[in-house]
């Protein structure tokens, strides 16, 4: 089986094929064609996401990502037909908010036959409204021209999906697999709009057991990479420092809370330990990089401590035997670090799984992924396709 993914809700448009095939206890993945465009530069002057601009370059680079990703897929067959007055009607009102993306649409789809794909799968939340919708809309009318089903997946699901791909091939096409996974399985997913704890007790079966109730751990790293006049994102950065003192040998200069750390909740707060960052720079009169070093190093050890912690917590309660990191945060060098320790000290029960470097970001890879796994659950007949920014797992 072959499916088309599309992700668009953030800053980062994508589009993969993935041949899939197997099980849900056997599957093995085909990379066939992989493309992916950034928009961190374009955010970087607004210091964060900047929705409009976000939907403006989804529109702008679907349908040269579609192609590029059908040539290395070598599924890009020219020999398509005009579309019928019906279908151009339809694809308007699709479109009516996308005029560009519908001008290339109109433009470039007619050239090409339908491709040899089975079905396309396309994130619809969480995420920013305004940018799902472009990725939607696009799925849709693909869907509509081509005679193929389309998937809706839940964003967080591909971030789990993602941390369970074991790459097997270097080849041009990577081979993914996914080993035997033992249920239950604790997924820890952080990223710039997540932070939560969410137990898998079986395929798409899910609890909520812990949540930010606050900033997201991702969006606490951006802000205090502003406070210290850092580029955005400032996760990245602010790792770059942090590790940067590590290597010095010199303890942090500059003590921070680790917000409800002796909680009775696997629940996270992040508010009040950016806010200490605030009043500990406002004590500074002159923010060296050495400082700047100290305080990233403080706040990445301070953010660590909690997410360890509450993870520890999380899997006490569950009895989880498989531990999953996802998200764009999971890229994070001490973050990793320290959760292996965790697992290699306390649960050497629990298999731990990362995802490669290259799937922590936003990816479609794990969106065909996900909509594979969808498939073969069953395609819900006649499910509503919209955009659901607040769309959670559990």
């Amino acid at each position: 089986m072959k499916i088309l993914g599309i992700e668009t809700s953030c800053d980062e448009t994508a589009v993969s094929i993935v041949e899939a095939q197997g099980d849900f206890n056997t599957p093995v993945f085909t990379v066939l064609g992989n493309a992916l465009y950034s928009q961190v530069k374009l955010h970087a002057e607004f210091g964060g996401v900047y929705p409009n601009l976000a939907k403006r370059e989804h529109a702008r680079n679907l349908v040269p990502l579609l192609e590029k990703t059908l040539t290395e897929a070598e599924v890009y067959f020219i020999g398509g037909k005009e579309f019928s007055e019906a279908q151009k009607t339809t694809l308007e009102e699709l479109f009516s908010h996308e005029p560009e993306l519908l001008k290339q649409f109109l433009v470039q789809i007619p050239k090409l036959a339908t491709p040899d794909i089975d079905a396309i799968a396309v994130t619809h939340g969480p995420g920013l409204e305004p940018a799902l919708w472009v990725g939607i809309n696009f799925a849709n009318a693909l869907g509509l021209i081509w005679g193929k089903p389309v998937i809706p997946i839940n964003h967080m699901e591909g971030h789990i999906f993602s941390a369970m791909l074991q790459e097997k091939s270097e080849a041009r096409n990577p081979k993914l697999e996914i080993g035997a996974t033992q249920f239950p399985i604790l997924a820890l997913l952080i990223s710039g709009g997540h932070t939560e704890l969410v137990l898998m007790k079986n395929w798409f079966e899910y609890e909520l057991i812990g949540e930010t109730l606050d900033d997201a751990v991702g969006e606490a790293f951006d802000k205090v990479g502003r406070m210290l006049s850092l580029p955005y994102p400032g996760g990245p950065e602010i790792s770059k420092l942090a590790e940067k003192s590590r290597m010095s040998g010199e303890k942090p200069a500059y003590p921070l809370p680790r917000p409800m750390l002796k909680s009775d909740t696997c629940d996270f707060s992040f508010a009040g330990l950016k806010t200490a960052v605030l009043y500990t720079l406002k004590k500074i009169p002159e923010l060296s990089e050495n400082k700047k070093e100290h305080i990233a190093h403080e706040f990445e050890n301070a953010v660590t401590e909690v997410l360890v912690v509450k993870t520890k917590k999380a899997l006490e309660k569950t009895s989880a035997r498989t531990l999953v990191l996802g998200g764009g945060v999971s890229a994070n060098i001490h973050i990793r670090r320290s959760f292996k320790k965790l697992v290699e000290r306390e649960f050497p029960g629990v298999a731990l799984l990362i995802p490669e470097e290259k799937l922590t970001t936003d990816n479609a890879v794990m969106i065909a992924v996900a909509g594979y796994f969808r498939a073969l659950q069953g395609i819900p007949a006649g499910a509503e396709l919209r955009a659901r920014g607040e769309l959670r797992l559990a």
